[in-house]
């Protein structure tokens, strides 16, 4: 056991160490467990900030899967159906009745997905920012369904936009609060560890680009201008901000954080829902030509270490991406700040490993 402990601290060390990202956090868990974990490198450069436990770094896409578990909750409760369609709840969308809440949970919908990287605001501009109002820009210039609803597995980030406001709408709540409230207060995730909002900027990574990348390159055509900081060594630092949308990429937080909802999804019942539902959340989906490899909120991968399911995030200046193991008992997060890190590699190579650790 302790040998592979060593392996693993060695690999993580390494991706700093080659410069691979400045800073990352790994965490393995049980249901009831720190299997493993490690924070390596720096938080921020400039100042030469250790990454660790407290650090938050940006979610991104790690997000949807929280906001697929809301949804769920409303479904259970009878206030939203999966099969209905989604002008059912949102009658000024563009889409009509032709799509369903199913087909935006499992990105059958059709909905368009243009670039998102510009559907962001800086942090000194939230407190005026009007959601609503920037959704209804981006839906005026995507009305049309790129596929047929149901035909195509297509992924989409407007259709989870579309859901946090859908979650609005049957609950009564604005998004953040519903989540915060009913998916991550229940299993004990405090808001220094997942929120919507940068709780502590002393404790907040910064993101980077490496400045030797195609990323950095063309960062002028797909980064907000007002976004792009000062190089710092070999990387460029992205200034702080928040996604437009937070349903599809607002979270905030720690890889505990998210270690703590994996968690709750490995335990025998979950304390978000019901054992019906929970197994709902994991039912592979179907278009009219067959199986797609995705869920309701969760997308299925095979590694030689084993079937998961999993959910990746990424943007300006982070990598994440979290794996669920249903056969081994296992979840798995990691989380850098840097945009080019392969985290699928990554994981790849280290939850092999952590499955040792778990076995001792």
């Amino acid at each position: 056991m302790s040998n592979a402990i060593a392996r693993l601290e060695r690999a993580l060390d390494d991706l700093v160490q080659q410069s691979r990202t400045p800073g990352l956090q790994y965490i393995a868990v049980d249901a009831t467990s720190i299997v493993f974990e490690r924070y390596a490198g720096f938080a921020e450069l400039a100042g030469r900030r250790p990454m660790d436990a407290n650090t938050t770094l940006m979610a991104y896409s790690m997000s949807k899967t929280i906001t697929a578990a809301a949804v769920l909750q409303l479904v259970e409760s009878n206030r939203v159906a999966l099969d209905n369609p989604v002008d059912r709840y949102l009658a000024w969308q563009p889409y009509g009745g032709e799509i369903t809440v199913r087909q935006l949970l499992s990105h059958t919908s059709g909905a368009p997905n243009p670039i998102p990287l510009r559907w962001v605001h800086p942090v000194g501009a939230h407190d005026t920012f009007n959601e609503h109002d920037a959704l209804t820009l981006v839906l005026r210039k995507n009305r049309r369904l790129s596929s047929s609803p149901g035909t195509r597995f297509a992924y989409s980030n407007i259709g989870y936009w579309l859901l946090g406001a859908l979650v609005e709408e049957a609950s009564g709540t604005a998004f953040t609060s519903f989540v915060t409230d009913n998916v991550l207060r229940p299993i004990g995730i405090g808001p220094d560890e997942l929120a919507y909002v940068i709780g502590d900027p002393a404790s907040h990574a910064a993101g980077y680009l490496e400045k030797y990348s195609f990323m950095n390159l063309v960062k002028s055509w797909l980064i907000d201008r007002d976004l792009i900081g000062e190089y710092e060594g070999r990387w460029l630092r992205i200034r702080d901000h928040y996604l437009n949308g937070p349903a599809f990429g607002g979270l905030v937080g720690s890889a505990g954080g998210f270690g703590k909802f994996l968690q709750d999804q490995l335990r025998d019942h979950s304390r978000l829902f019901g054992d019906r539902t929970r197994a709902l959340f994991v039912e592979q989906q179907r278009i009219t030509k067959g199986a797609v490899p995705m869920t309701l909120g969760w997308h299925m991968g095979a590694v030689p270490a084993g079937s998961h399911l999993f959910k990746e995030g990424g943007g300006g200046g982070f990598h994440t991406l979290m794996r669920l193991y249903p056969r081994q008992k296992i979840g798995t997060v990691l989380m850098t700040n840097a945009t080019g890190v392969d985290v699928k590699a990554v994981l790849d190579l280290l939850d092999p490993i952590a499955f040792q650790v778990s076995a001792r």
